[in-house]
């Protein structure tokens, strides 16, 4: 797969590995992240990973352009080896669906003529991948959804959203980690915080996590309502 490289700015260093999502991509995209996270250079300010790009930004200097950064990536990149042996974590998120958690589930079972159960069945029976992370801190953008409980987005967008609602949009689900305005279908919520700001790793899901939901009652969401997540 051809990787190419674009200014962004003149702070920053887009590394494309092409236009597709793809599994490749997205293996490639987690490896080139890696390999530049170990090897940072003081200079290195931040390295974020999309679905098929990786912006690295990084302060500027008389001995340090976008010349010079690109030389430096490049020569990083030529070393690395192995672009699919990562390790993967496997996170339980646990989700209470329906009823004021999930005011969209219906929605979500009828646009698909399925029952509710059968929604929660399916959107709680695959294992899921994170892409990436963006749109909000911590907001993980997840494939592997059955294309059977596919929906659109709202036409019209809440203004809130509560933190920790699981969500729908087209063939992608994902998890508000934080409250903030969005328009996705909502199914369900997890108890469970997943972005805390004053932690070392604020964030829960990182780019290449597996997710398994988790259905649980209303009485299990109360009692486990608030859990931090611990983010190792």
């Amino acid at each position: 797969m051809e990787i190419t490289y674009s200014p962004l700015g003149d702070e920053a260093i887009v590394i494309e590995v092409g236009n597709e999502i793809s599994k490749e991509a997205t293996n490639l995209v987690r490896s080139i992240t890696k390999r530049i996270e170990e090897t940072l250079i003081d200079s290195i300010i931040e390295v974020i990973p999309a679905f098929t790009t990786v912006t690295v930004f990084y302060e500027v200097t008389a001995e340090l352009q976008y010349k010079d950064i690109k030389k430096i990536i490049e020569k990083t990149l030529v070393e690395m080896q192995d672009f699919t042996s990562l390790e993967q974590r496997t996170i339980e998120i646990p989700v209470c669906y329906g009823g004021e958690h999930g005011p969209d589930l219906e929605f979500v079972a009828k646009h698909n003529q399925l029952s509710v159960e059968e929604v929660v069945a399916i959107h709680s029976s695959g294992t899921y991948e994170v892409n990436m992370i963006g749109f909000a801190p911590g907001f993980p953008f997840i494939e592997g959804m059955s294309e059977k409980i596919a929906a659109p987005r709202r036409t019209t967008p809440r203004l809130r959203i509560p933190e920790r609602t699981v969500g729908i949009a087209g063939i992608q689900t994902g998890v508000y980690p934080i409250e903030t305005p969005g328009g996705w279908q909502l199914i369900g919520r997890t108890p469970i915080d997943l972005f805390l700001p004053m932690e070392k790793i604020p964030s829960l899901l990182q780019a290449g996590d597996r997710i398994i939901f988790k259905p649980i009652s209303e009485e299990e969401y109360a009692e486990w309502e608030g859990t931090t997540h611990a983010a190792d």
